[in-house]
């Protein structure tokens, strides 16, 4: 049987190594924060320590007792789903926090491996978990990628919707989807969905669309949103 001071170490152990994922998902204001990402997992833990070692306890004759040191644990994976799930937000075509509920998880992943003695192992993954949100944030939002947006314009029917299409190639605007809405007073409503490629984080010139769409004769009102 393991001593009881191995096992408080663990606790506190996995206290420390949630902390430190949880430091990084404050700071940049996520719903999941420090105190968050300790509990979780020092329940993990605690859930694989129970899980492990407790048909030690009972008194039962341990050579009569059938365990599976992983059915108690596993359940700490499961709770994961729902408490990632609550942390996710979807906004209109983007979703947001999928980041933050897979940091949840891994958190939940090195408590179980602490929870059992793998050292080595958590914090390696522990190591591989703060690069990924910390030093590859900055090698993401410095990578070229597709930027949607959705463009709502109001402008009157006989617009030529040609010189949209071309404003929109100008910034390298890939159109996704396209909805029309008319009323009798012959003023439309367009709504698009654009992909604009290869860009940074912040690259976009959002202004400057807005403002050469607005210029185009017939047009009246132009929103460029994240929906």
């Amino acid at each position: 049987m393991i001593s009881t001071e191995e096992l408080l170490f663990r606790l506190a152990l996995g206290a420390v190594f949630g902390g430190i994922v949880g430091v990084e998902r404050q700071m940049h204001g996520r719903p999941a924060g420090f105190r968050t990402h300790i509990l979780v997992c020092t329940a993990s833990v605690l859930l694989m320590e129970v899980s492990a070692y407790y048909h030690l306890l009972v008194p039962q004759d341990a050579s009569y007792v059938r365990v599976d040191p992983g059915r108690i644990a596993a359940g700490a994976i499961t709770g994961m789903g729902f408490l990632g799930a609550g942390v996710i937000i979807k906004l209109g075509a983007s979703v947001q926090g999928l980041t933050t509920a897979a940091s949840l998880w891994i958190t939940s992943a090195i408590g179980l491996a602490t929870g059992v003695g793998l050292y080595a192992e958590s914090v390696l993954t522990l190591v591989i978990t703060v690069f990924s949100l910390q030093v590859l944030r900055v090698v993401e939002r410095h990578t070229p990628h597709d930027v949607v947006k959705t463009l709502r314009i109001t402008t009157r029917c006989e617009v030529d919707d040609e010189d949209i299409y071309a404003l929109l190639d100008k910034y390298r605007g890939r159109v996704l989807g396209m909805d029309f809405d008319s009323d009798s007073a012959g003023e439309c409503v367009i709504v698009i969905r654009v992909a604009f490629g290869g860009r940074r984080s912040g690259s976009l010139p959002l202004k400057d669309v807005v403002t050469e769409l607005v210029a185009l004769e017939g047009v009246k009102t132009v929103s460029l949103k994240t929906l």
